[in-house]
């Protein structure tokens, strides 16, 4: 017998549309089935983000010999991108796919749950997030918001984005209008920079138009999947904004309560694996596709001037300091990401961080 835990309403796309109550119990059969819907900020089958949606959903399936299938729909086919968190949330779908600092003007301290300018690297994140506290915090201010979060994914540490002209000081960048979220945005905005928030899928026609001058999206393969080599001429390396990005998996948690513990257990594990297998990916495509677009298509490779990153490292102290100040629950979220980055750290620095300088010293 199969199970849907929510009865459609009659518009799919509005994300507000009220959940009618549930048909199954915790105490669900062992051999009663489920179909989900995922919703997905990105385009359907997208290198990597929605091909990562695609193989969590195929994990699940796979783990649940069949029990639990989850239907993954890009942007805009259910519900538009950036309306994912308030789609789950209603129980319009189970579940999403995104990234959370995109809910910042919903929930402030989602931010620290993607990426902190300046902040952990993945390795160091997701630490945090498996052994740290940082699942429990995560997990207590989404369910106020009627979601369980997961991590589905990491791109690693992303570019600092594409600019039409070269940044050769603080002063290049003052006016500059720029797409880039979260409190990496907010410290570009105390340098002189209009940021604005917007779906990956209209990154080119607004740099193409002049909508945008430069553009921060995830990293080469991403990057290259998008053509925005060809409408922007400099690609700057910088790594600051998201040395790591983590993309979440959100729930409806009355849709979670109503599982059996072992497609919970399912879930839970699907989660891990491709949160892992995500990040590999990454690591190997956009070794190619940074290669491809230095090779083939010219690409000019930029770093930003000293003056650049040292006012940008303020402005993000200034960012979060501010946001700590004002919003009670990132206090207690960055608390607990700045203690255990305190603790990680000085493993990271003798560790991987020395090994890189000491391979790139001896030329291997």
């Amino acid at each position: 017998m199969q199970r849907r835990h929510f009865l459609k309403t009659a518009s799919l796309g509005v994300a507000g549309a009220a959940a009618a109550p549930f048909v199954a119990t915790s105490t669900a059969r062992a051999n009663e089935t489920y179909t989900w819907d995922m919703v997905t900020s990105w385009p359907k089958n997208f290198p990597a983000l929605g091909t990562g949606a695609n193989d969590f959903a195929r994990r699940v399936e796979q783990l649940s010999n069949g029990r639990m299938k989850i239907r993954v729909h890009g942007a805009g086919e259910l519900v538009p991108a950036l309306e994912v968190f308030d789609a789950v949330a209603a129980g319009t779908a189970e579940m999403g796919h995104s990234a959370s600092y995109y809910w910042r003007g919903k929930v402030a301290a989602s931010q620290f749950f993607t990426a902190v300018p300046f902040g952990m690297t993945t390795t160091e994140m997701n630490a945090w997030l498996y052994y740290g506290g940082g699942q429990t915090l995560w997990d207590e201010i989404y369910a106020q918001h009627n979601l369980k979060p997961f991590a589905v994914g990491n791109t690693g540490p992303q570019m600092a984005g594409w600019f039409k002209k070269e940044i050769n000081s603080l002063e290049d960048m003052q006016g500059l209008k720029l797409r880039l979220p979260g409190l990496a945005g907010e410290a570009m905005n105390s340098i002189g920079v209009s940021t604005v928030n917007m779906p990956g899928s209209e990154i080119f026609t607004s740099l193409q138009t002049g909508v945008l001058d430069a553009a921060d999206w995830v990293g080469p393969y991403n990057d290259l999947a998008f053509g925005l080599h060809q409408v922007a001429d400099y690609y700057y390396t910088s790594v600051w904004n998201e040395p790591s990005a983590v993309l979440e998996g959100t729930i409806n948690l009355d849709a979670w309560n109503a599982l059996p513990e072992d497609l919970q257990a399912v879930i839970t594990e699907a989660a891990r694996a491709s949160n892992l297998a995500m990040y590999s990916e990454f690591a190997f495509r956009n070794a190619q596709a940074l290669e491809a677009l230095v090779d083939e298509h010219g690409v000019k490779l930029r770093t930003f001037p000293e003056d650049v990153m040292t006012a940008l490292y303020q402005s993000s102290q200034d960012a979060i300091q501010r946001q700590v100040d004002d919003d009670e629950e990132s206090r207690r979220v960055y608390e607990s990401y700045a203690a255990f980055q305190k603790i990680v750290r000085p493993f990271s620095d003798v560790g991987e961080y020395a090994y890189l300088k000491s391979r790139d010293n001896v030329g291997a």
